[in-house]
């Protein structure tokens, strides 16, 4: 069953490579549909999840308060994007759980991954990337 809209997704803008997917999710999303919600705004606050969480594991929050995390998260941010090329595979049974064991090897090695050239120019990540 696929969650209520809109589906909000807290991103980590300092990423590297959360940014370019976000650049690519806000080309494609109709606001109605999918929020994006940069987790390293100072006014950020959220219930029920800490930062330190959020930054671990991708996360989305729909409309009537189901939260969705990992590949779970990206398959219906992608979906609510209108990507539903892109996010097919990830629903693909035989696949996942294959893509969940990448899921999580890249959920470890992202933190480590702050001397990507950030897509703005900018070097954004700081030290509490290596966390």
């Amino acid at each position: 069953m696929s969650p209520a809209l809109p589906l909000t997704l807290f991103v980590d803008g300092a990423c590297p490579l959360c940014a370019r997917e976000i650049a690519w999710l806000r080309r494609h999303a109709d606001p109605a549909r999918l929020q994006l919600v940069d987790i390293n705004d100072p006014d950020f606050a959220v219930e029920g999840r800490s930062t330190d969480q959020l930054r671990a594991k991708l996360h989305a929050l729909s409309a009537n308060g189901q939260w969705l995390t990992g590949l779970d998260a990206t398959y219906w941010s992608w979906r609510a994007a209108g990507l539903h090329t892109w996010a097919a595979p990830l629903g693909w049974r035989p696949l996942r759980p294959l893509l969940l064991a990448a899921y999580r090897l890249f959920s470890l090695a992202r933190p480590h991954l702050a001397w990507l050239p950030h897509p703005d120019g900018a070097r954004r990540c700081t030290d509490r990337c290596k966390r």
